[in-house]
């Protein structure tokens, strides 16, 4: 398992669910090396656009988005499903979840942010 590390973004995202939600998305989130080398697109997938890599972690309605760097895992963002859900509805693009988010810019930005966060 690797050390998971939240920036203050992601950690002020996780902590505006209330406690039992928290507790519960923490305890599935667990990330391997095996996890990351046999991604299943279920849980686990991995988004790539001109050269930069995430992986995203699915856990109830939530998606973790982070990057795996010096031996530990960085979580950017957590955020609702709906938040890419409705981005896809609305463009009406005929791709994966992960696929549609890749190409999407405010996606980018968002992971900007998370990356530019301090590390609590």
């Amino acid at each position: 398992m690797f050390q998971i590390v939240f920036n203050e973004i992601s950690a002020a995202e996780l902590s505006s669910l209330g406690t039992l939600e928290q507790l519960e998305l923490i305890d599935e989130f667990k990330v391997g090396q095996e996890d990351l080398a046999n991604l299943n697109g279920d849980r686990f997938g991995k988004i790539d656009r001109d050269g930069r890599v995430l992986y995203r972690f699915r856990a109830k309605d939530y998606r973790f988005y982070f990057e795996v760097k010096d031996g530990a895992v960085i979580v950017h963002r957590v955020l609702h499903k709906g938040t890419f859900s409705d981005f896809k509805f609305r463009s009406k693009m005929p791709l994966a979840e992960d696929e549609a988010v890749a190409n999407s810019k405010h996606f980018w930005k968002l992971i900007d942010e998370g990356r530019n966060a301090r590390r609590l």
